[in-house]
């Protein structure tokens, strides 16, 4: 046999035992192509909110040392940033959640604890303070974990959208000036464990109602519609609250960011009663809230029928 017959022969073989190699592995290949992808579906729309934060720092960074601004990152000098910081949120809130906000009329005038469920991420609660500021030209101060303060390269932005520990004697005085301070009881344990059956996770939780009842304030109920079915937490529990509950950081990777409707909305005033005790005034907020709830969410939550829901143009507060 010819010797060119012969590398034809070989070249055949070579080829038929490398299809034959693809075909025994394509499908390992179609499964890793299909995780790669799916793990970045789901968590890019978290991801790329956590560089918009960062940017937002920068810039305010970039606009403090332009302007050479030395003063209280709760001025009003810094007004004209938070009227930039909030367009932009409130656009990406129209965007991608066609985000809507109901109940405005009642907050009050004067100081109050806004009390809000806490979902995986807390995105609803930036488009509410940024679409309040638009509205309203209104700072409210949002009372966060200490977690917060321990991220770095955020001390600025947190200054100037008012985000604090708050200590019950940082709330009083917050008060005293006459802000709405905010608070969610449930806070990074709600965020983690509760799901979309959309359960309050408050535990033994009581400080929000000793400072109404010392301060003489309201508190005022307010939820997001949908918010679980934006973002979700991953279903394996008994780890990471184990791991959450030993190092009080939350280290459970939220995953989602479908572009499902948003509502917040505002529940009615529980005013300051001077014969309340503080437990009363707890399961009567507990109450308001959990009411909200019933009212606008289906139970338990759909992410079909969330995403529908941005072509609902009839739903009424």
């Amino acid at each position: 046999m010819p010797m060119a017959d012969l590398s034809s022969i070989v070249c055949i073989l070579e080829e038929w035992t490398v299809v034959e190699y693809l075909k025994k592995y394509l499908i390992y290949v179609v499964i890793a192509s299909l995780t790669m992808s799916a793990i970045v579906f789901f968590f890019i729309v978290p991801l790329t909110i956590v560089f918009f934060i960062y940017l937002t720092n920068i810039l305010l960074l970039m606009h403090q040392r332009n302007s050479d601004i030395e003063a209280n990152p709760l001025s009003d000098v810094w007004d004209s940033a938070r009227k930039t910081i909030a367009s932009f949120w409130d656009v990406y809130a129209r965007i991608w959640h066609g985000y809507e906000l109901h109940g405005v009329e009642n907050l009050p005038e004067g100081p109050g604890i806004l009390v809000y469920y806490h979902g995986a991420i807390p995105i609803d609660y930036l488009y509410f303070l940024s679409r309040l500021f638009l509205w309203k030209k209104r700072l409210c101060l949002s009372v966060a974990d200490h977690f917060v303060f321990r991220l770095p390269g955020l001390k600025l932005l947190l200054g100037v959208t008012g985000i604090m520990p708050g200590t019950r004697e940082e709330c009083l005085i917050a008060l005293k000036n006459g802000y709405l301070v905010s608070i969610s009881p449930g806070g990074v344990r709600e965020a983690l464990f509760s799901d979309e059956s959309y359960q309050l996770v408050w535990g033994n939780r009581k400080g929000f109602a000793r400072v109404a009842l010392d301060a003489k304030v309201p508190i005022i109920p307010m939820y997001t519609q949908n918010v679980r079915e934006g973002y979700r937490m991953l279903k394996e529990r008994r780890f990471f609250r184990w791991l959450y509950e030993s190092t009080r950081l939350p280290f459970t990777p939220p995953y989602g960011g479908l572009p499902v409707k948003f509502r917040t909305y505002i529940g009615e005033q529980i005013p300051y009663d001077p014969n309340i005790t503080t437990d009363e005034l707890v399961e009567k907020t507990k109450t308001a809230i959990q009411a909200l709830i019933s009212k606008h969410q289906t139970i338990p939550g759909s992410i079909w029928k969330a995403l529908l829901e941005r072509f609902d143009k009839c739903k009424s507060d």
